[in-house]
């Protein structure tokens, strides 16, 4: 276990509290001899190209400190030279001050020629006084990024300022000490980034068999050694010789449909108005909802559609495309035109049934196919309707939905588990580079 320091001072920053004696409390722009960011090209009137030199987003920046260039776009060496001023070097630091703040990545040999848009700010450490992977280190640390949330300026998306990270507070040991921490972090986060690999690979293999679950099931049903028959149609299959293979036209109770194709006056309060964003994991998560809107447009949207429990939403444009939702709530609330709208006729199909066979591997194979690109994803509704589901008799999908309820949340409680195992593995790693980097704990011995 590793031990505090013998003797602490001060620091002078009252969030920060007291740090070691030896160690220096600094601001960012005194140990660095640059601090800039870029630009992005087409304010220059300059296009990005298929090669040339590497130029960085935010994207471009993993979350173990590096660069990751297939994430990278290009600049022809013209409009390099007018971005000069923010052209990298070997062992620059970037750190991310829009969108996802605190990314950080060290700049190598191999990276260059690079440059960066503005959303990247750029960090040269004074050479032999401070290591560009303490500067990363002590950017990932709570307290470094506690202290730029509080200046992050809210627009349409996050961004910090150049004078808050110059002035951000950071603190610095002798140059062996730095290195030492640094080495003790590599080592000790490179094992929780291996456990959360695994958990993530655990996660993915839970998904994959929820939905071999889900497409076994809606596609063969529950016995065995029923015998099967052509579905007459290509990605389905064989399905037993007892089910239809039906378009969704045949199973609804109204046509297939969507919300308001204008853009309401978004309110405080009101009706709910729910829109792709909001569908999550086959629910209609209403903490995500767009907004609120008036209970008289409520009321004229619903003239064309009107929720109702049981009704089935899929996402029909952007890159959500084919996901699900069901309504499980007789609450009120009106949806957007980013949403078709499948009711079940009840004598006809049971709706959780449905709702898993759209779910199906095969189903969502047949949206991929006919979905079609213009500026982003999209899939007609006269589309949706003729998609044919496999279907058993009334009395076998609900039995086919039952079983699916129990099984499929056998599953989403162990991913639940696992979900969470990840969650503090990944605060642990921040606590832990958190206590290292403003010396709580003295990791010198462990190296």
């Amino acid at each position: 276990m590793n031990k505090a320091y013998p003797k602490y001072k001060p620091s002078g920053v009252e969030w920060l509290g007291d740090v070691p004696e030896h160690w220096g409390v600094k601001r960012l722009k005194h140990i660095a001899t640059r601090i800039t960011k870029g630009t992005t090209p087409s304010t220059l009137g300059k296009e990005f190209t298929e090669e040339g030199i590497l130029f960085l987003k935010v994207e471009s920046i993993s979350d173990k400190m590096s660069i990751l260039d297939e994430m990278c776009v290009h600049i022809d060496s013209e409009t390099d030279q007018l971005l000069s001023r923010s052209r990298l070097r070997e062992n620059d630091v970037v750190l991310s001050i829009a969108g996802a703040i605190g990314r950080t990545a060290i700049i190598r040999k191999e990276n260059l020629p690079a440059n960066t848009n503005q959303a990247l700010s750029i960090i040269s450490p004074q050479k032999n006084k401070t290591s560009p992977k303490w500067i990363c280190y002590s950017a990932n640390g709570k307290y470094f990024t506690t202290s730029l949330s509080v200046d992050t300026v809210k627009t349409a998306q996050e961004n910090v300022s150049l004078d808050t990270i110059s002035n951000s507070v950071i603190l610095l040991p002798p140059l062996p000490e730095q290195q030492a921490i640094a080495t003790f972090l590599d080592r000790e986060t490179g094992r929780i980034d291996g456990l959360i690999a695994k958990k993530l690979r655990l996660l993915e293999l839970l998904a994959e068999q929820r939905t071999a679950l889900i497409s076994r099931a809606v596609t063969k049903g529950l016995d065995a050694s029923v015998k099967l028959k052509p579905s007459g149609v290509e990605w389905l299959g064989d399905v037993p010789e007892h089910w239809e293979a039906l378009p969704l036209k045949r199973i609804v109770a109204i046509p297939v449909t969507d919300g308001p194709h204008e853009t309401p006056e978004i309110l405080d309060e009101g009706i709910p108005f729910v829109s792709a964003e909001a569908i999550r994991a086959n629910k209609i998560d209403f903490s995500r909802k767009r907004g609120f809107i008036s209970e008289a447009e409520h009321r004229r949207f619903c003239l064309k559609y009107h929720p109702k429990r049981d009704d089935i939403y899929m996402i029909k444009s952007g890159a959500t495309t084919g996901n699900l939702a069901i309504v499980e709530t007789d609450k009120e609330f009106s949806i957007w035109s980013p949403l078709a709208v499948v009711r079940v006729h009840s004598k006809k199909a049971d709706a959780r049934f449905v709702l898993a066979a759209m779910n199906s591997k095969e189903f969502q194979t047949s949206v991929q196919l006919f979905w079609s690109f213009g500026t982003q994803q999209n899939i007609g509704m006269n589309v949706i309707e003729n998609l044919p589901i496999p279907l058993p008799p009334l009395t076998e999908q609900q039995a086919i939905a039952a079983f699916l309820d129990r099984e499929t949340a056998k599953i989403d409680t162990l991913s639940a588990k696992v979900t969470t195992v990840i969650e503090r593995l990944k605060e642990y790693r921040t606590a832990l580079i958190s206590s290292a980097v403003t010396g709580k704990i003295d990791v010198r011995e462990a190296v």
